[in-house]
This record gives structure tokens, sequence and C-alpha cells, in this order.
């Protein structure tokens, strides 16, 4: 019995210990200046360049009346910031009907790179987003509920209702007959090769439809994009086979979301439709979808240099380990250090802790402010929920901890300061300035970077061109999915440097 009773008395005092521990690795950090200033520097160094940005900003769109300030995001059925431009040949339709056309033929106009300066380079062509169809809309008003079913220039057949939704159908790229039909406040799409057999594309409730929609044919097209912009571009579809059941008015015609010119009067890229015997060729630019860039600026701009502020996190949380182990106190196997695996998790959540606390105070100052500034500089912002402003604020939190605990698990591992830091920014930093540029956008899938998608504050919408960089608002995970990545890492360099001190230990100990 005796042979048993040191051991349950030796893990219990262990078991007791660990709150000491705690408390012993806290006072150290907090006596370690060099530490608590590394934190004070991440949060001054991002909330200043976050500042620095919302006091910047400056929006300017010129409409009929002149250069002023932008107006408010157009804003969806969900409160997500939308655009809503195209041509729409239409009739109004009351109760339960449906339309069925083949979109024949699809070509447009694109602006590239100008080739002579000052000379516009407008070629034949279609963006892959172009869009042509059938559309049924509670109303001509921008931003109304809708579902449309079409074709378009490189993505097939697509369902998509209330700006955000997208259902693919058949990849189809040539002709394609199309129907929409309509059933109370249901609405469904199909798509078909040859007029007589129908596939389904999709079913789609709209929530409240009046009696009497508009039901007709649709032409719209994103710009082209380059140089981190959209450029003009126009879509000109050709449809014939047209029916409509439940509408046998006349044909209204109306350039839905037009800009003007300066002088108020003239449409800036107008759209139109002809008429040839059976057939109508419908031209229009724009986009029914989301508006990810013109939407106005975003929350998480405010946080663009967190990357930059998360470096002296970094440096703390490797330097919190290895002054100690420089000392011989950690990963020596010596009887000093009885329990070096248990000394690391205190370490961790330490610095953890610490790391959690300086990303909040850092977003909560920079992002409510730096909206707040923006606004007051009557700039347009896209439009968030009270939700995705707290996911932000705390996210970058999370992210700046798990950040601090893979650097302090690369130092255990590594045992040397100045390559423990250089694998953490490598791995962290690196991959997020390279993305911020629209370069290697895929390092923030596979590298603890990826947790930077936390802090998203608009979606990345697959039916959305954008330039693939940080600044554009790209990111290719959801939030918590780039979160889990950063977590993934950090629980591998310090699990596997926690089993490398415990065997060390386990092989030093004195034998019985």
């Amino acid at each position: 019995m005796s042979s048993f009773t040191p051991h349950r008395s030796n893990q219990r005092a262990g078991q007791d210990r660990f709150p000491q521990l705690l408390r012993a690795e806290w006072t150290k950090f907090r006596s370690g200046l060099g530490w608590v200033l590394a934190m004070v520097a991440s949060v001054l160094v991002t909330v200043s360049l976050g500042l620095l940005i919302a006091g910047g900003a400056r929006s300017a769109c010129v409409t009929g009346k002149g250069e002023g300030p932008c107006p408010a995001p157009l804003v969806g059925p969900d409160g997500t910031a939308v655009r809503d431009k195209y041509y729409f040949v239409h009739q109004p339709l009351k109760g339960n009907g449906s339309i069925t056309a083949r979109v024949s033929d699809m070509t447009g106009q694109i602006r590239l790179p100008d080739v002579v300066p000052g000379v516009r380079n407008v070629k034949e062509g279609v963006v892959p987003w172009a869009k042509a169809g059938l559309l049924l809309r509670q109303s001509l008003k921008q931003g109304s509920p809708y579902a449309a079913v079409m074709l378009t220039g490189d993505h097939g057949v697509r369902m998509q209702y209330n700006y955000t939704h997208d259902v693919p159908g058949g990849p189809h790229n040539g002709p394609q007959w199309l129907r929409l039909t309509r059933s109370g406040d249901t609405v469904t799409g199909y798509e078909s090769d040859d007029g007589k057999t129908w596939t389904e594309v999709a079913t789609v409730t709209l929530t409240g439809l009046p009696e009497t929609v508009e039901i007709g044919l649709f032409a719209t097209s994103p710009g082209a994009l380059w140089d981190m912009a959209k450029a003009f571009a126009q879509a000109t579809a050709t449809f014939d086979q047209i029916t409509l059941q439940g509408a046998n008015g006349s044909w209204r015609r109306d350039d839905v979301g037009v800009s003007m010119e300066s002088d108020g009067k003239t449409p800036h890229h107008p759209g139109g439709v002809v008429e040839s015997g059976d057939k109508l060729i419908v031209t229009g630019g724009g986009d029914i979808g989301p508006a990810t860039v013109e939407g106005g600026l975003r929350a998480d701009l405010m946080l663009i240099g967190g990357a930059v502020g998360l470096i002296p996190v970094l440096v703390a949380a490797v330097l919190f380990f290895t002054a100690e182990h420089r000392r011989g106190l950690i990963g020596t196997g010596l009887p000093a250090e009885s329990h070096p695996a248990r000394l690391l998790a205190a370490k961790a959540l330490v610095v953890g802790a610490v790391a959690f606390v300086a990303g909040l105070v850092t977003s909560g100052v920079v992002v409510p402010i730096g909206l707040a500034m923006l606004r007051a500089n009557q700039n347009p912002i896209q439009p968030i929920t009270l939700g995705t402003e707290l996911r932000v604020i705390v996210g970058y939190a999370a992210l700046t901890a798990v950040a601090a605990v893979l650097a302090l698990g690369l130092a255990a591992l590594v045992k040397r300061g100045i390559v423990a830091i250089g694998l953490a920014i490598a791995l962290v930093v690196v991959p997020h300035l390279l993305a911020s540029a629209g370069l290697a956008p895929w390092l923030l899938m596979i590298t603890p970077a990826a947790g930077f998608a936390i802090t998203q504050s608009i979606p990345t919408f697959a039916h959305v061109d954008v330039d693939q960089s940080l600044l554009g608002g790209y990111h290719p995970l959801p939030p918590w999915a780039g979160l889990t990545v950063t977590f993934g890492y950090a629980a591998l360099a310090l699990g596997a440097a926690i089993a490398v001190h415990r065997g060390k230990t386990s092989r030093q100990a004195p034998l019985p």
C-alpha cells in the first residue's frame, strides 16, 4: 500500500499546484517589461494604422448634380449591400403564370486595358458573370425581392434570387431554353436543350409577393475586372420562342438603375431592346447581385494593419519561452523541471490570455471608432449587423491569442528565439501581406494566416468576381473555417512541444 500512496499524493499535489503555476507564470509575464511593452506596441500599431486609413478615406461620386458624397449603398431584402442594374423587357403578371423563352445568342462588349494611352480599348466578348434570362420581380424598385433563371457568360445556367443566393444548373454556354413559373410565393426555374424535356434548376420562396408582379426578359453584365477595378462591359442576348401564361399585355421597357452623365440628362452606358420579327434583342450592363466593392467601405479595413500589429505579439510569445530556456529552466530534464509539459501549458494559457486581451482592446477600439470616422467623413459604409461586428472584434482577439500560442509552441520546438520568430512571422504575417497585394491568395487556405478570415465583414460570394486580394475583401475561406486552420497549427505545435519535453523528462528520470 505504501508504494501507491506517494503516487496519489504527488499527482494530487501536481494538480493542486497548477493554479499556482499559472499565477507564477502570470507574475513572470507582467514583471517582464519588454513583454508587456510588446503587447502595448501591438495595440498601438494596429489601432494607429486603422485610424489612419479611416481618417484619410474620402469617397466622391459623380451624379447628375455634379461631384459630391456617394449615396448610401442600396440594400437588399436581407440587409446586404446590392447592385441592381439591368435592362428589363417585361409585363405585369397578376396571380400565377409563367414565361418561357430561348436564349439563342449572347454577345457583348468588354473594355480591356488601353493599348494606346487615352484610347479606349473595347472588344467584343462577354465576361464570365454576364447574365441574360428570365426575371420575376416584386416591383421595379431597386433592391426589391426577385428570382431569375439565366444563362451566364461562362458559368452555365443559374437560378439566382434575392441577390445573395445562387444555384447552379447545367454547364451550358450555347443556346438554351429557359422557363420561370410562379405559384403564389413559389418561383421555379427550369432549363431545356430542346424546349420539350425540362429539368428543374431550383424552386425558391419569395415571401410576401404581391398579387401583381413584373415578369420578363433581362440582360446585364458586371464590369471587366482589371487593375483592381471594374471597367465597362455589356451583354446582348437574343431571345426567341417567347411565350407567356397569365400575362398578355404589351411589352414595357426599363433601363433599371441606369446612371446619368454629369449633365443629368444623358444615360451613361444605356441598355436597350431591338425587336426583329419574333425576336427580342436585349442589351444591358450592370449586375443583379451583392455589391462587394461598390457597396461601400468595409469594417474589416480597420484591421488591415493587424498582421503588422501581430509581430510584437509573436516576438513576446517566443521570448516568453526562450528567456527561461536560456537559463536552463525548461527542456533540460533537470530535477528543477519536474513537469515541463505542465509548465508549457501554463505558459500557453498565460500568453494566450494576455494576447486575447490585447487583441480585444485593439479591435474593440479601432473598429467602432474607425467606422464612426468613416461615417463622419460621409463615406458610404457596407451594412454590418451587430452580430457581425462583434464577431469581427472578438474574432480578431481570438486570432491574436491563437497566433501567440502558435509562436510559443514553435519556440518550444526549435529552442532558438530568432528561428522561432522567423517561422512565426513567415507562417502568420507574410502570407497576409502577400494576399493583401493580390499575390498567392491560396496561402490563406493552407497557412496559419487563414485565421484572418475571421475578420471579414462581407462574405466572399462565389457568383461575384472580385480582385483576389485582402484589400478587395477576398478571403478563400469562411470566417470560422479560417480560424480553425490557425487553431489547428497552434494545437499541433504546442502538442508536439509538450510531447517532446515530456519524452525528455521520462528518459532522464532516475530508475526506481
